[in-house]
């Protein structure tokens, strides 16, 4: 490798292996706290505001998972639609998303889900709505670390599909497309969210590009599904995303899609 330019994010060499890795730290987790080796739920989900697995565990419904070798976070598992699911609270924005996605391969779980908010880009979105995110465009920093430098990124986990046609059954409107990820949602500006509106994107968040670069680079199943819940042309009232029993219809909807696309045999 060269020496570094004046934008190092530019410059990173990810043809080369990691020297510090995932499975290193929850070996040293496990050690340190006296965790037990045991399976994870096949299917996990990164919930990025918390509030639904809060309530999942005040109702009883989630229990914490002792399996969970981590230094960070905390899994909460419940069984759902005939699977069980993880789910970790308040994953927020690329790097601490990608972070513990990389704990969740390591350890052997088979679909990755973010569960994000988001805000609107096209004036012909719904608010509130659902987006599954079918591309992201990489606004980002985290994803340059896993692929060279580009525009944008497709999902590359065919479970795209499976999630859009479960979630409609959870009567919010659905829409599947392009989101813009961002590292900096307090510097979106008028200008840009007019340009990526002219684009096609639909909605902004904060973790699509960089777990679908990871998920890429790393061959691993990973999907996002963005609540759609503010913008900056909406009138009505601003980050509504419904009841606590909205949220795990939606849930349920996640898992009787991650169930169907685990047991597709050319996944």
């Amino acid at each position: 490798m060269s020496e570094p330019s004046f934008a190092p994010l530019l410059n990173h060499p990810t043809d080369e292996p990691s020297v510090f890795t995932a499975s290193s730290l929850m070996d040293d987790v496990r050690r340190s706290r006296r965790i037990p080796h045991g399976d994870l739920p096949p299917l996990c989900v990164l919930e990025f505001d918390g509030d639904l697995t809060d309530w999942l565990v005040a109702e009883g419904l989630a229990d914490p998972c002792p399996a969970w070798p981590c230094f960070h976070t905390t899994m909460y598992a419940l069984d759902l639609e005939g699977i069980t699911c993880g789910i970790i609270p308040r994953t927020i924005g690329g790097p601490y998303a990608v972070l513990i996605a990389e704990q969740l391969a390591a350890a052997g779980v088979r679909l990755i889900l973010g569960l994000t908010s988001a805000g609107r880009v096209s004036p012909e979105l719904p608010v509130p709505c659902l987006v599954v995110a079918s591309a992201a465009i990489r606004d980002e920093g985290t994803s340059l670390h896993y692929l060279p430098a580009g525009k944008q990124i497709d999902c590359p986990t065919q479970v795209t599909s499976f999630l859009e046609r479960e979630l409609v059954a959870t009567n919010w409107p659905v829409r599947c497309g392009t989101v813009w990820t961002t590292d900096a949602p307090y510097r979106e500006t008028s200008s840009q969210l007019q340009a990526w509106a002219r684009e096609g994107v639909v909605a902004v968040e904060m973790q699509a590009a960089s777990l679908f670069a990871f998920a890429a680079a790393r061959s691993v199943s990973v999907g996002v599904v963005a609540m759609v819940s503010n913008a900056v042309d909406h009138a009505g009232q601003q980050f509504d995303t419904g009841t606590q029993e909205d949220g795990l219809r939606i849930l349920k909807a996640c898992a009787r899609a991650a169930r169907a696309f685990l047991a597709t045999p050319e996944r």
